[in-house]
Protein backbone atom coordinates (compact mmCIF):
# COMPACT_ATOMS: atom_id res chain seq x y z
CA UNK A 1 0.00 0.00 0.00
CA UNK A 2 1.39 3.36 -1.01
CA UNK A 3 2.19 5.79 1.77
CA UNK A 4 0.02 8.91 1.90
CA UNK A 5 3.04 10.91 3.08
CA UNK A 6 6.57 9.87 2.04
CA UNK A 7 8.83 9.03 4.97
CA UNK A 8 11.30 11.79 4.04
CA UNK A 9 8.53 14.40 4.03
CA UNK A 10 7.21 13.27 7.40
CA UNK A 11 10.67 13.54 8.98
CA UNK A 12 11.34 16.89 7.27
CA UNK A 13 8.05 18.30 8.55
CA UNK A 14 9.11 17.62 12.14
CA UNK A 15 12.45 19.37 11.57
CA UNK A 16 10.75 22.40 10.01
CA UNK A 17 8.23 22.51 12.86
CA UNK A 18 11.03 22.59 15.44
CA UNK A 19 12.83 25.35 13.52
CA UNK A 20 9.63 27.36 12.97
CA UNK A 21 8.28 27.20 16.53
CA UNK A 22 10.75 29.57 18.25
CA UNK A 23 10.92 31.83 15.18
CA UNK A 24 7.11 32.21 14.96
CA UNK A 25 6.91 33.14 18.63
CA UNK A 26 9.97 35.39 18.51
CA UNK A 27 8.77 37.36 15.47
CA UNK A 28 5.37 37.89 17.11
CA UNK A 29 6.84 39.14 20.39
CA UNK A 30 9.26 41.44 18.54
CA UNK A 31 6.37 42.76 16.43
CA UNK A 32 4.45 43.81 19.53
CA UNK A 33 1.58 41.35 19.08
CA UNK A 34 0.48 38.28 21.11
CA UNK A 35 2.86 35.34 20.70
CA UNK A 36 0.02 33.10 19.53
CA UNK A 37 -0.47 35.23 16.40
CA UNK A 38 2.96 34.19 15.20
CA UNK A 39 1.84 30.57 15.46
CA UNK A 40 -1.39 31.41 13.59
CA UNK A 41 0.63 32.82 10.69
CA UNK A 42 2.88 29.77 10.71
CA UNK A 43 -0.17 27.50 10.65
CA UNK A 44 -1.68 29.40 7.71
CA UNK A 45 1.66 29.34 5.94
CA UNK A 46 1.69 25.56 6.21
CA UNK A 47 -1.96 24.65 5.63
CA UNK A 48 -2.95 27.32 3.09
CA UNK A 49 0.14 28.46 1.19
CA UNK A 50 1.80 25.08 1.66
CA UNK A 51 -1.02 23.20 -0.05
CA UNK A 52 -1.05 25.46 -3.13
CA UNK A 53 1.10 25.19 -6.27
CA UNK A 54 4.05 27.48 -6.83
CA UNK A 55 7.22 26.42 -5.07
CA UNK A 56 7.10 22.83 -3.88
CA UNK A 57 9.65 23.01 -1.06
CA UNK A 58 9.82 26.53 0.35
CA UNK A 59 8.07 27.12 3.68
CA UNK A 60 6.05 30.21 4.62
CA UNK A 61 5.36 31.91 7.93
CA UNK A 62 6.03 35.12 9.86
CA UNK A 63 9.37 36.58 8.79
CA UNK A 64 12.01 38.55 10.63
CA UNK A 65 12.24 40.76 7.55
CA UNK A 66 8.81 42.27 8.22
CA UNK A 67 9.16 42.61 12.00
CA UNK A 68 10.15 46.26 12.00
CA UNK A 69 7.38 47.29 9.62
CA UNK A 70 4.75 45.32 11.52
CA UNK A 71 5.83 46.85 14.82
CA UNK A 72 5.61 50.35 13.36
CA UNK A 73 2.16 49.62 11.91
CA UNK A 74 0.83 48.23 15.21
CA UNK A 75 2.19 51.21 17.15
CA UNK A 76 0.77 53.72 14.66
CA UNK A 77 -2.64 52.20 13.86
CA UNK A 78 -3.35 49.50 16.45
CA UNK A 79 -3.64 45.73 16.26
CA UNK A 80 -7.15 45.63 14.65
CA UNK A 81 -5.91 47.65 11.66
CA UNK A 82 -2.98 45.24 11.18
CA UNK A 83 -5.46 42.61 9.99
CA UNK A 84 -6.87 45.05 7.42
CA UNK A 85 -3.38 45.90 6.17
CA UNK A 86 -2.41 42.23 5.82
CA UNK A 87 -5.74 41.41 4.15
CA UNK A 88 -5.32 44.24 1.61
CA UNK A 89 -1.73 43.18 0.91
CA UNK A 90 -2.89 39.60 0.35
CA UNK A 91 -5.59 40.69 -2.09
CA UNK A 92 -3.01 42.77 -4.00
CA UNK A 93 -0.74 39.74 -4.21
CA UNK A 94 -3.62 37.65 -5.54
CA UNK A 95 -4.32 40.32 -8.15
CA UNK A 96 -0.67 40.60 -9.20
CA UNK A 97 -0.34 36.82 -9.45
CA UNK A 98 -3.52 36.59 -11.54
CA UNK A 99 -2.12 39.30 -13.85
CA UNK A 100 1.09 37.25 -14.16
CA UNK A 101 3.23 39.94 -12.55
CA UNK A 102 5.14 37.52 -10.32
CA UNK A 103 8.01 37.14 -12.76
CA UNK A 104 8.52 40.91 -12.84
CA UNK A 105 9.65 40.88 -9.23
CA UNK A 106 12.82 39.30 -10.55
CA UNK A 107 13.47 42.63 -12.28
CA UNK A 108 13.75 44.46 -8.95
CA UNK A 109 17.34 45.44 -8.30
CA UNK A 110 19.03 42.83 -6.14
CA UNK A 111 20.95 45.67 -4.49
CA UNK A 112 17.66 47.27 -3.38
CA UNK A 113 16.36 43.99 -1.95
CA UNK A 114 19.63 43.27 -0.14
CA UNK A 115 19.76 46.87 1.08
CA UNK A 116 16.18 46.53 2.31
CA UNK A 117 17.05 43.38 4.22
CA UNK A 118 20.24 44.95 5.58
CA UNK A 119 18.31 47.98 6.85
CA UNK A 120 15.72 45.70 8.42
CA UNK A 121 18.50 43.66 9.98
CA UNK A 122 20.15 46.71 11.52
CA UNK A 123 16.91 48.02 13.02
CA UNK A 124 15.93 44.52 14.15
CA UNK A 125 19.26 43.92 15.89
CA UNK A 126 19.20 47.33 17.55
CA UNK A 127 15.63 46.88 18.80
CA UNK A 128 16.12 43.32 20.03
CA UNK A 129 19.25 44.24 21.98
CA UNK A 130 16.94 46.27 24.22
CA UNK A 131 14.62 43.27 24.56
CA UNK A 132 17.62 41.15 25.51
CA UNK A 133 18.13 43.50 28.45
CA UNK A 134 14.40 43.57 29.35
CA UNK A 135 14.42 47.29 28.54
CA UNK A 136 11.89 49.24 26.41
CA UNK A 137 13.33 50.25 23.03
CA UNK A 138 13.12 53.77 21.50
CA UNK A 139 10.69 54.22 18.63
CA UNK A 140 12.88 55.15 15.65
CA UNK A 141 15.76 53.24 14.12
CA UNK A 142 18.18 56.13 14.64
CA UNK A 143 17.19 56.43 18.31
CA UNK A 144 17.65 52.68 18.77
CA UNK A 145 21.20 52.82 17.43
CA UNK A 146 22.06 56.04 19.24
CA UNK A 147 20.77 54.65 22.53
CA UNK A 148 22.89 51.48 22.50
CA UNK A 149 25.84 52.96 24.46
CA UNK A 150 23.41 54.16 27.13
CA UNK A 151 21.77 50.73 27.17
CA UNK A 152 25.08 49.02 27.87
CA UNK A 153 26.02 51.52 30.58
CA UNK A 154 22.60 51.27 32.22
CA UNK A 155 22.59 47.47 32.06
CA UNK A 156 25.95 47.30 33.82
CA UNK A 157 24.37 48.76 36.96
CA UNK A 158 21.11 46.76 36.81
CA UNK A 159 21.20 43.15 38.09
CA UNK A 160 17.94 42.35 36.32
CA UNK A 161 19.20 43.70 32.97
CA UNK A 162 22.51 41.85 33.38
CA UNK A 163 20.66 38.60 34.05
CA UNK A 164 18.51 39.02 30.94
CA UNK A 165 21.59 39.93 28.87
CA UNK A 166 23.35 36.82 30.12
CA UNK A 167 20.39 34.71 28.95
CA UNK A 168 20.44 36.44 25.56
CA UNK A 169 24.20 36.21 25.06
CA UNK A 170 24.13 32.55 26.07
CA UNK A 171 21.41 31.92 23.50
CA UNK A 172 23.50 33.52 20.75
CA UNK A 173 26.55 31.48 21.78
CA UNK A 174 24.51 28.28 21.44
CA UNK A 175 23.19 29.40 18.03
CA UNK A 176 26.69 30.14 16.76
CA UNK A 177 28.30 27.03 18.20
CA UNK A 178 25.61 24.45 17.48
CA UNK A 179 27.07 23.52 14.08
CA UNK A 180 30.34 22.56 15.76
CA UNK A 181 28.67 19.80 17.75
CA UNK A 182 28.49 16.17 16.56
CA UNK A 183 25.88 15.41 13.89
CA UNK A 184 23.81 13.44 16.38
CA UNK A 185 23.28 16.55 18.51
CA UNK A 186 22.37 18.62 15.47
CA UNK A 187 19.24 16.55 14.97
CA UNK A 188 17.67 19.18 17.26
CA UNK A 189 17.55 22.51 15.34
CA UNK A 190 19.79 25.23 16.76
CA UNK A 191 16.99 27.80 17.46
CA UNK A 192 14.95 25.26 19.41
CA UNK A 193 18.00 24.04 21.33
CA UNK A 194 19.10 27.58 22.20
CA UNK A 195 15.66 28.68 23.39
CA UNK A 196 15.13 25.39 25.21
CA UNK A 197 18.42 25.64 27.11
CA UNK A 198 17.72 29.29 27.99
CA UNK A 199 14.27 28.33 29.27
CA UNK A 200 15.69 25.52 31.39
CA UNK A 201 18.36 27.82 32.82
CA UNK A 202 15.84 30.54 33.68
CA UNK A 203 13.47 28.06 35.30
CA UNK A 204 16.13 26.00 37.04
CA UNK A 205 17.84 28.97 38.67
CA UNK A 206 14.65 30.98 39.17
CA UNK A 207 16.06 33.92 37.22
CA UNK A 208 14.05 37.19 37.39
CA UNK A 209 13.65 37.73 33.64
CA UNK A 210 10.60 38.67 31.57
CA UNK A 211 8.75 35.76 30.00
CA UNK A 212 6.37 35.47 27.06
CA UNK A 213 2.85 36.57 27.92
CA UNK A 214 0.27 33.94 27.00
CA UNK A 215 -3.31 34.87 26.07
CA UNK A 216 -4.56 31.67 24.47
CA UNK A 217 -5.02 30.91 20.79
CA UNK A 218 -8.75 31.69 20.54
CA UNK A 219 -8.42 34.90 22.56
CA UNK A 220 -5.56 36.15 20.37
CA UNK A 221 -7.39 35.71 17.07
CA UNK A 222 -9.37 38.89 16.53
CA UNK A 223 -10.72 39.44 12.99
CA UNK A 224 -10.74 43.12 12.02
CA UNK A 225 -14.02 44.94 12.54
CA UNK A 226 -15.82 47.39 10.29
CA UNK A 227 -14.18 50.39 11.98
CA UNK A 228 -10.73 49.07 11.12
CA UNK A 229 -11.57 48.94 7.39
CA UNK A 230 -12.28 52.67 7.51
CA UNK A 231 -8.55 53.23 8.07
CA UNK A 232 -7.95 52.30 4.43
CA UNK A 233 -8.85 55.90 3.61
CA UNK A 234 -5.64 56.97 5.38
CA UNK A 235 -2.66 57.70 3.15
CA UNK A 236 -0.35 56.23 5.79
CA UNK A 237 -2.26 52.96 5.88
CA UNK A 238 -2.29 52.72 2.07
CA UNK A 239 1.47 53.31 2.04
CA UNK A 240 1.92 50.56 4.63
CA UNK A 241 -0.18 48.18 2.52
CA UNK A 242 2.02 48.87 -0.50
CA UNK A 243 5.16 48.37 1.59
CA UNK A 244 3.86 45.05 2.95
CA UNK A 245 2.98 43.91 -0.57
CA UNK A 246 6.30 44.89 -2.12
CA UNK A 247 8.51 43.53 0.64
CA UNK A 248 6.58 40.31 1.26
CA UNK A 249 6.36 39.53 -2.46
CA UNK A 250 9.98 40.34 -3.20
CA UNK A 251 11.27 38.39 -0.21
CA UNK A 252 9.11 35.37 -1.06
CA UNK A 253 10.08 35.25 -4.73
CA UNK A 254 13.77 35.85 -4.04
CA UNK A 255 13.56 33.06 -1.47
CA UNK A 256 11.97 30.81 -4.10
CA UNK A 257 14.88 31.47 -6.45
CA UNK A 258 17.34 30.60 -3.69
CA UNK A 259 15.47 27.40 -2.78
CA UNK A 260 15.40 26.32 -6.44
CA UNK A 261 19.21 26.39 -6.41
CA UNK A 262 19.22 23.99 -3.45
CA UNK A 263 17.37 21.05 -5.02
CA UNK A 264 16.81 19.27 -8.33
CA UNK A 265 13.02 19.03 -8.10
CA UNK A 266 10.36 21.06 -9.92
CA UNK A 267 11.16 24.76 -10.42
CA UNK A 268 9.07 27.54 -8.93
CA UNK A 269 6.19 28.96 -10.96
CA UNK A 270 6.46 32.56 -9.79
CA UNK A 271 2.93 33.71 -10.60
CA UNK A 272 1.41 30.69 -8.82
CA UNK A 273 3.70 31.22 -5.84
CA UNK A 274 2.59 34.86 -5.63
CA UNK A 275 -1.03 33.68 -5.65
CA UNK A 276 -0.22 31.20 -2.86
CA UNK A 277 1.37 33.96 -0.79
CA UNK A 278 -1.62 36.20 -1.47
CA UNK A 279 -4.07 33.51 -0.38
CA UNK A 280 -2.10 32.97 2.82
CA UNK A 281 -1.95 36.66 3.64
CA UNK A 282 -5.65 37.07 2.89
CA UNK A 283 -6.46 34.39 5.47
CA UNK A 284 -3.94 35.88 7.93
CA UNK A 285 -5.60 39.26 7.52
CA UNK A 286 -9.06 37.82 8.15
CA UNK A 287 -7.72 36.25 11.36
CA UNK A 288 -5.96 39.45 12.45
CA UNK A 289 -2.57 37.69 12.35
CA UNK A 290 0.92 38.65 11.19
CA UNK A 291 1.81 38.92 7.49
CA UNK A 292 3.34 35.89 5.87
CA UNK A 293 6.31 35.44 3.55
CA UNK A 294 8.39 32.54 2.38
CA UNK A 295 11.24 32.14 4.88
CA UNK A 296 14.64 30.99 3.68
CA UNK A 297 15.69 29.59 7.09
CA UNK A 298 12.73 27.20 7.27
CA UNK A 299 12.87 26.46 3.55
CA UNK A 300 16.56 25.54 3.72
CA UNK A 301 15.87 23.29 6.73
CA UNK A 302 13.10 21.62 4.73
CA UNK A 303 15.37 20.89 1.76
CA UNK A 304 18.30 19.79 3.91
CA UNK A 305 16.03 17.43 5.88
CA UNK A 306 15.28 15.57 2.65
CA UNK A 307 11.79 16.82 1.75
CA UNK A 308 10.55 15.71 -1.66
CA UNK A 309 7.03 17.15 -1.92
CA UNK A 310 4.88 19.90 -0.47
CA UNK A 311 3.54 17.42 2.09
CA UNK A 312 6.34 18.38 4.49
CA UNK A 313 5.36 22.04 4.63
CA UNK A 314 1.65 21.21 5.04
CA UNK A 315 2.44 18.81 7.88
CA UNK A 316 4.62 21.40 9.65
CA UNK A 317 1.49 23.56 9.79
CA UNK A 318 -0.41 20.66 11.34
CA UNK A 319 2.24 20.27 14.07
CA UNK A 320 2.11 24.02 14.80
CA UNK A 321 -1.69 23.81 15.07
CA UNK A 322 -1.51 20.88 17.48
CA UNK A 323 1.07 22.67 19.63
CA UNK A 324 -0.96 25.90 19.71
CA UNK A 325 -4.13 23.99 20.61
CA UNK A 326 -2.70 21.54 23.15
CA UNK A 327 0.35 23.21 24.71
CA UNK A 328 -0.15 27.01 24.61
CA UNK A 329 0.91 27.39 28.26
CA UNK A 330 4.39 26.15 27.32
CA UNK A 331 5.01 29.55 25.73
CA UNK A 332 4.69 31.27 29.10
CA UNK A 333 7.96 29.81 30.43
CA UNK A 334 10.14 31.09 27.56
CA UNK A 335 12.36 34.10 28.44
CA UNK A 336 11.80 37.08 26.16
CA UNK A 337 15.58 37.66 26.13
CA UNK A 338 16.11 34.24 24.52
CA UNK A 339 13.65 34.97 21.70
CA UNK A 340 15.23 38.41 21.24
CA UNK A 341 18.62 36.73 20.89
CA UNK A 342 17.25 34.41 18.20
CA UNK A 343 16.10 37.48 16.25
CA UNK A 344 19.43 39.28 16.78
CA UNK A 345 21.06 36.23 15.23
CA UNK A 346 18.50 36.24 12.38
CA UNK A 347 19.00 39.99 11.88
CA UNK A 348 22.73 39.47 11.50
CA UNK A 349 22.07 37.05 8.64
CA UNK A 350 20.06 39.75 6.86
CA UNK A 351 23.14 42.00 6.56
CA UNK A 352 25.11 40.87 3.47
CA UNK A 353 28.58 41.89 4.63
CA UNK A 354 30.42 39.67 2.14
CA UNK A 355 28.18 40.73 -0.74
CA UNK A 356 28.81 44.40 0.00
CA UNK A 357 32.58 43.85 -0.14
CA UNK A 358 32.28 41.94 -3.41
CA UNK A 359 29.97 44.54 -4.95
CA UNK A 360 32.32 47.35 -3.95
CA UNK A 361 35.16 45.67 -5.84
CA UNK A 362 33.16 44.90 -8.98
CA UNK A 363 30.06 47.13 -9.11
CA UNK A 364 30.44 50.18 -6.89
CA UNK A 365 27.19 51.67 -8.12
CA UNK A 366 25.27 48.61 -6.92
CA UNK A 367 27.08 48.73 -3.57
CA UNK A 368 26.09 52.40 -3.23
CA UNK A 369 22.42 51.55 -3.90
CA UNK A 370 22.56 48.80 -1.27
CA UNK A 371 24.12 51.01 1.39
CA UNK A 372 21.88 54.02 0.69
CA UNK A 373 18.76 51.83 0.88
CA UNK A 374 19.86 50.35 4.21
CA UNK A 375 20.80 53.71 5.71
CA UNK A 376 17.56 55.31 4.49
CA UNK A 377 15.49 52.58 6.16
CA UNK A 378 17.33 53.15 9.44
CA UNK A 379 17.20 56.95 9.20
CA UNK A 380 13.67 57.46 7.85
CA UNK A 381 11.35 54.45 7.69
CA UNK A 382 10.89 51.18 5.86
CA UNK A 383 8.58 52.43 3.10
CA UNK A 384 10.47 55.63 2.35
CA UNK A 385 13.79 53.80 2.50
CA UNK A 386 12.68 51.26 -0.11
CA UNK A 387 11.35 54.05 -2.35
CA UNK A 388 14.66 55.91 -2.07
CA UNK A 389 16.53 52.74 -2.96
CA UNK A 390 14.30 52.04 -5.97
CA UNK A 391 14.64 55.64 -7.20
CA UNK A 392 18.42 55.50 -6.87
CA UNK A 393 18.54 52.16 -8.70
CA UNK A 394 16.45 53.56 -11.56
CA UNK A 395 18.62 56.70 -11.74
CA UNK A 396 21.78 54.59 -11.76
CA UNK A 397 20.43 52.37 -14.54
CA UNK A 398 19.37 55.40 -16.58
CA UNK A 399 22.82 56.96 -16.17
CA UNK A 400 24.61 53.77 -17.19
CA UNK A 401 22.29 53.23 -20.17
CA UNK A 402 22.90 56.79 -21.39
CA UNK A 403 26.26 56.23 -23.06
CA UNK A 404 26.95 58.76 -25.77
CA UNK A 405 30.31 59.32 -27.42
CA UNK A 406 31.41 62.57 -29.01
CA UNK A 407 34.19 62.49 -31.63
CA UNK A 408 35.45 65.75 -33.16
CA UNK A 409 37.67 65.55 -36.26
CA UNK A 410 39.32 68.80 -37.28
CA UNK A 411 41.84 68.52 -40.13
CA UNK A 412 42.53 72.23 -40.06
CA UNK A 413 40.92 72.83 -43.40
CA UNK A 414 37.33 72.33 -44.42
CA UNK A 415 34.42 71.72 -42.09
CA UNK A 416 34.80 70.27 -38.59
CA UNK A 417 33.35 66.77 -38.45
CA UNK A 418 31.34 65.99 -35.27
CA UNK A 419 30.15 62.41 -34.65
CA UNK A 420 27.68 61.37 -31.93
CA UNK A 421 27.19 57.67 -31.22
CA UNK A 422 25.27 55.71 -28.56
CA UNK A 423 22.23 56.80 -26.52
CA UNK A 424 21.84 60.55 -26.21
CA UNK A 425 19.73 61.55 -23.20
CA UNK A 426 19.50 64.68 -21.06
CA UNK A 427 21.71 63.01 -18.42
CA UNK A 428 24.78 63.41 -20.67
CA UNK A 429 23.75 66.74 -22.16
CA UNK A 430 25.87 69.23 -20.12
CA UNK A 431 29.21 67.67 -21.03
CA UNK A 432 28.32 67.32 -24.72
CA UNK A 433 27.12 70.94 -24.95
CA UNK A 434 30.31 72.19 -23.33
CA UNK A 435 32.34 70.45 -26.05
CA UNK A 436 30.10 71.71 -28.89
CA UNK A 437 30.06 75.28 -27.64
CA UNK A 438 33.85 75.32 -27.49
CA UNK A 439 34.08 74.77 -31.28
CA UNK A 440 35.32 77.77 -33.31
CA UNK A 441 32.42 80.01 -34.32
CA UNK A 442 33.96 80.90 -37.70
CA UNK A 443 34.30 77.34 -38.97
CA UNK A 444 31.64 75.26 -40.74
CA UNK A 445 30.45 72.16 -38.84
CA UNK A 446 28.99 68.86 -40.01
CA UNK A 447 27.03 67.10 -37.24
CA UNK A 448 26.66 63.36 -37.92
CA UNK A 449 23.90 61.66 -35.87
CA UNK A 450 23.79 58.42 -37.83
CA UNK A 451 25.49 56.54 -34.98
CA UNK A 452 22.82 57.37 -32.39
CA UNK A 453 20.52 54.55 -31.28
CA UNK A 454 18.36 56.85 -29.17
CA UNK A 455 17.93 60.62 -29.04
CA UNK A 456 15.53 62.01 -26.45
CA UNK A 457 13.55 65.20 -26.85
CA UNK A 458 15.68 67.28 -24.45
CA UNK A 459 18.94 66.29 -26.16
CA UNK A 460 17.50 66.82 -29.63
CA UNK A 461 16.12 70.26 -28.75
CA UNK A 462 19.45 71.30 -27.22
CA UNK A 463 21.31 70.17 -30.36
CA UNK A 464 18.94 72.13 -32.58
CA UNK A 465 19.33 75.28 -30.47
CA UNK A 466 23.11 74.95 -30.51
CA UNK A 467 23.10 74.44 -34.30
CA UNK A 468 20.94 77.59 -34.73
CA UNK A 469 23.32 79.64 -32.57
CA UNK A 470 26.41 78.35 -34.34
CA UNK A 471 24.85 78.89 -37.76
CA UNK A 472 23.99 82.47 -36.86
CA UNK A 473 27.55 83.26 -35.82
CA UNK A 474 29.44 81.10 -38.31
CA UNK A 475 30.19 81.30 -42.00
CA UNK A 476 27.89 78.45 -42.97
CA UNK A 477 24.87 76.74 -41.40
CA UNK A 478 25.54 73.56 -39.44
CA UNK A 479 24.91 70.55 -41.66
CA UNK A 480 23.17 67.68 -39.88
CA UNK A 481 23.30 64.06 -40.98
CA UNK A 482 20.21 62.57 -39.32
CA UNK A 483 20.30 59.19 -37.65
CA UNK A 484 17.57 56.86 -36.39
CA UNK A 485 15.92 59.81 -34.60
CA UNK A 486 15.96 63.41 -35.71
CA UNK A 487 16.95 66.21 -33.28
CA UNK A 488 13.99 67.09 -31.11
CA UNK A 489 12.16 63.87 -32.06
Amino acid sequence: MKRLVPRQDFAASLVVFLVALPLCVGVAVASGVPAELGLVTGIVGGLVAGSMPGSSLQVSGPAAGLTVLVYEAVQAYGLPVLGVIVLAAGLLQLLMGSLRLGRWFRAISVAVVEGMLAGIGLVLIAGQLYAMADTPAPASGIDKLAGLPGLLIGSATSPKALTALAIGVGTIVVLLGWKRLPKAAQVVPAPLAAVGLATLAAAGFGLPVARVEVQGLIESVQPPGADAFGQLASVGVVGTVLAFTLIASAESLFSAAAVDRMHDGPRTTYDKELIAQGAGNTVCGLLGALPMTAVIVRSAANVQAGARTKASRVLHGVWLLLFAALLPAALGVIPVAALAAVLVHAGGKLIPVRQIAGLWREHRGEALVLVVTAVSIVAVSMFEGVLIGLALAVAKTAWEASHVRLDIIDKGAGPIQVYLTGNATFLRLPKILDSLESLPQDRPVVLDLSGLHHLDHAFGTALRNWADRHSGAGTEPVKVTPGQAAPGG
